[in-house]
């Protein structure tokens, strides 16, 4: 089950009911510390220095309990009940100079610079502005320039607001316990938060409480997409039509239908411009490539359509425009708009029960809804819900960091997976096309929900792969990872 994204209220809410129920707080701590440890391991190699700052509320005993985890690391705590002694202590370790592949004391008995720095100071209780010399200690931190990896939420952000209480430490990864705290999710976090990840099954009884926002994790999809039956043939599968590709564009479609390939439809037709016909074409193998007219016409065959990858040239608009808001409103098919196209929708109905999606970055949701980039992120949910419900009640895949994916009533399920390395041209076009390539598929069609957030989640997954394995990935990757990520 997802897991909602609490507050802290909630958060206390749900640790009293795990104390009430004979869990102690020794056990959950233990565990707590073993998760720390497992993706600290993950961030360093065997005989790196980790530098543990540990506070003295239950932040600093989790981020003790990882010590006894790491005993191929050289792990180094500093207990920082006081500011000064702690600030004094961490630029005594930290002034080494970094040497490869050893973390053993030097000649002079001082610490070789850590690798990696697990952040204890303060936790989700932290709710007032923090004094001078907490201040000096976290900026030290933050100068240091080392990787952190925070424990809960960074030392020194409010959890429920997301806000800095006068510093607060910028980690590379922020390890929040049983739930996210709402306040990580804010714009004005990001920069601290980092890469947020969950750390779950600590011994917390099942979460009491249920919220708007909900977490996004790979246990979601166990057994999804179902196994296929046996006697199945290409028919069964689905036949997905793309209107994608103009002159100066023509990549987009290809991408959006390799990656629909990647789903595994029973059949791909990538309908494009007369103009880059022959380019789109003579890149594709097992998808049929037609030319698009204005008469055209899908194969009765078709289960689902795509249309705006690729769709910038300056002459699509007029051509194009119609036939988009046409499918967008009569159409029983599942229809999927993203790119240039969605500027062609218009706010109406659409038939009740058609699968309707859109897939807009912040820029292309600012022009939809005629406001500004940043009005979108400042409340993505608001904005999510508001193009929802202005075309049709449709499901929305906001694209960005955190993407969101709901409509207009229900949960919004946020993802974490991916990287800032997707930010190359074409990712979306590949998102676009491989969603749209499951959607084709009658049996996921069933529950356009679980297929949405499940072609997000496989798309960032599968960029954080590529990024563990290789730094100069690039989008044609993308699409051959498609799909492999484990649940």
């Amino acid at each position: 089950m997802p897991v909602p994204v609490l507050n802290i209220a909630r958060m206390r809410e749900w640790e009293r009911a795990t104390w009430a129920a004979g869990q102690t707080e020794a056990e959950v701590i233990r565990r707590v510390g073993k998760k720390i440890a497992k993706r600290a391991r993950k961030l360093t190699r065997s005989g790196d220095a980790i530098l543990i700052l540990a506070g003295k509320g239950h932040n600093g005993d989790d981020a003790r309990a990882a010590v006894e985890h790491l005993q191929d690391r050289c792990v180094t705590v500093i207990d920082a009940a006081e500011p000064e002694p702690a600030l004094d202590e961490f630029q005594r370790r930290t002034r080494a100079a970094p040497v490869s592949g050893f973390s053993n004391p030097d000649e002079d008995g001082r610490a070789v610079r850590a690798t990696l720095i697990i952040d204890g100071l303060f936790g989700i209780g932290l709710n007032r502005p923090l004094d001078d010399g907490w201040k000096k200690l976290i900026t030290a931190v933050n100068e240091a320039r080392i990787p952190v990896l925070a424990v809960d939420v960074p030392s020194g952000l409010n959890g429920d607001t997301g806000e800095p209480q006068g510093a607060a430490v910028e980690a590379a990864v922020t390890l929040t316990v049983g739930a996210p705290k709402i306040g990580l999710l804010a714009p004005c976090a990001w920069p601290f938060v980092g890469r947020l990840e969950v750390a779950e099954q600590v011994g917390l009884v099942p979460c009491p409480c249920a919220g708007e926002l909900n977490w996004t994790l790979p246990g979601d999809f166990e057994d999804f997409p179902p196994p296929r039956p046996a006697p199945a043939h290409k028919g069964s599968f689905g036949h997905l039509a793309l209107l994608a590709g103009s002159f100066g564009y023509h990549g987009a479609g290809v991408l959006a239908a390799r990656a629909a390939q990647r789903a595994q439809p029973g059949l791909v037709t990538l309908f494009t411009r007369q103009n880059v016909y022959h380019a789109v074409a003579s890149q594709l193998q097992a998808a049929m490539v037609s030319v698009w007219t204005p008469e055209l016409e899908f194969p009765g065959s078709s289960s689902a359509i795509l249309i705006g990858p690729g769709l910038a040239a300056p002459d699509a608009a007029g051509e194009m425009q119609g036939i988009v808001w046409r499918l967008w409103r009569d159409s029983e098919l599942p229809v999927i708009v993203d790119a240039s196209a969605l500027d062609w929708l218009t706010p109406q109905a659409v038939l009740k029960n058609a699968i309707r999606v859109m897939t807009p970055h912040p820029g292309e949701a600012a022009r939809m809804l005629n406001t500004t980039a940043q009005h979108i992120q400042s409340d993505r949910p608001q904005a999510l819900r508001e193009l929802s419900r202005r075309f049709g009640n449709c499901w929305v895949a906001l694209k960005g960091h955190q993407t969101l994916v709901g409509r207009n009533g229900g949960g919004i399920f946020v993802n974490s997976f991916g990287n800032p390395h997707l930010a190359q041209g074409g990712s979306g076009d590949v998102l676009a096309g491989y969603l749209a390539g499951l959607l084709a598929q009658p049996a996921l069609q069933t529950d356009a929900e679980k297929t949405i957030r499940f072609a997000v989640w496989q798309h960032g997954a599968a960029a954080d792969r590529l990024q563990s394995a290789r730094a100069n990935w690039v989008v044609e990757d993308l699409v051959n990872e498609l799909g492999n990520a484990r649940r």
